[in-house]
C-alpha cells in the first residue's frame, strides 16, 4: 500500500512542480516586470483619462512619436534587406573568414549604445573622420533625422540577421535544387522559392528590429542632440519630460511605448508559434 501511494504522489508530482514554478515565476515578475509596468498606467490614469489625453495630444509629444516611428521604420528596412543578403550568403557560400564575419555582424549586440553614438560623433561629425568632409557644405549628418536613422541602423544592425540565418540552414535544399534543374536561374530560386519559406522569419526580424529601435535612447541622445519638435524621439521625450518634472507628460508616452511594445512581441509569439508547428 504504501509503494501505491507513493507512485501516485510521483504522478502528481510534475503537475505540482508546474505550479510551483508557475508561481516562482509570477512573483519573481511581479516586482520586476508587472508591478513597475501596470505603475504606468495606473498613474497615467490617476487624474482621470481626458489629462491623460491630453498631455499625449501635445504637439511636442506627437512629433516625438511619429519621428520614432519614421526612423524605426527605415531602421528596419535598412537592416532587413542587409540581414536577409548577408544570411543567405553566408548560409548557401562557403568561403574562408565566415565565422570572423558572423562575429563582426553581432558585435553592435555586445557594443553599449552610449559608445555606438559616440563611434557616430568620431566618424559623422564636424570634425569627425569623414564629417571634416561636409565642414564647408550645407549638409551636416550629427544631430538630424538622419543621424538617429544611423544609430538604430548601427544598434539593430544583427537582429535581422539572427533570425532570418538559422531559417536558412533549417530550410530544405531539395525545392532550391529542384527549381534550379529546371532551368530557374538562382535570383528566380531565391525569389520564388526561398522567400516565401522565410516569411515567417523576415517579419519576426522586422518586428525584433522596430520594437529595438523604437526604444532606442543610449545612441540618440548623443547623435540627435535632443532638440524638441526637431529630434527629438519618443524616449528622448520621456526623458526630458521627466526632467523638466513634467511626469504626466513623460508617462503619456511610456504608456503607449509599452503597449506597442506588448503589441510587437505578442505577434512574434503568434509567429514563432506558427514556426514551430
Amino acid at each position: 500500500m504504501r509503494r501505491r501511494r507513493s507512485d501516485s504522489q510521483r504522478r502528481t508530482d510534475p503537475g505540482l512542480t508546474r505550479v510551483t514554478g508557475v508561481s516562482f515565476i509570477l512573483l519573481a515578475m511581479l516586482p520586476l516586470v508587472i508591478l513597475p509596468l501596470s505603475s504606468i498606467f495606473i498613474f497615467g490614469l490617476s487624474k482621470g483619462a481626458g489629462h491623460f489625453w491630453q498631455a499625449l495630444m501635445a504637439p511636442a509629444a506627437l512629433f516625438s512619436l511619429r519621428l520614432s516611428l519614421m526612423t524605426s521604420a527605415v531602421a528596419t528596412a535598412c537592416n532587413l534587406v542587409f540581414g536577409l543578403i548577408a544570411a543567405y550568403i553566408i548560409s548557401r557560400y562557403q568561403f574562408r573568414g565566415s565565422n570572423a564575419l558572423m562575429v563582426v555582424i553581432s558585435l553592435p549586440t555586445a557594443i553599449p549604445t552610449a559608445v555606438a553614438g559616440f563611434a557616430l560623433l568620431l566618424l559623422w561629425g564636424r570634425s569627425g573622420l569623414l564629417g571634416q568632409f561636409l565642414e564647408e557644405t550645407e549638409y551636416q549628418i550629427m544631430f538630424t533625422t538622419a543621424a538617429i536613422i544611423l544609430a538604430n541602423i548601427f544598434v539593430t544592425f544583427p537582429l535581422a540577421f539572427g533570425v532570418i540565418k538559422p531559417a536558412l540552414d533549417n530550410l530544405d535544399r531539395g525545392c532550391e535544387d529542384a527549381a534550379e534543374t529546371i532551368g530557374a536561374s538562382r535570383w528566380q530560386t531565391f525569389r520564388h522559392v526561398v522567400l516565401p519559406s522565410l516569411r515567417e522569419a523576415i517579419l519576426t526580424g522586422a518586428l525584433l528590429t522596430f520594437a529595438r529601435s523604437i526604444g532606442e535612447f543610449g545612441s540618440t541622445i548623443l547623435v540627435s542632440g535632443n532638440l524638441a519638435m526637431r529630434t527629438q524621439t519618443a524616449p528622448l521625450y520621456i526623458f526630458t519630460k521627466f526632467n523638466e518634472g513634467d511626469i504626466e507628460g513623460a508617462n503619456a508616452i511610456a504608456a503607449v511605448l509599452a503597449i506597442l511594445s506588448f503589441v510587437i512581441f505578442t505577434l512574434i509569439l503568434i509567429i514563432r508559434s506558427r514556426l514551430e508547428k
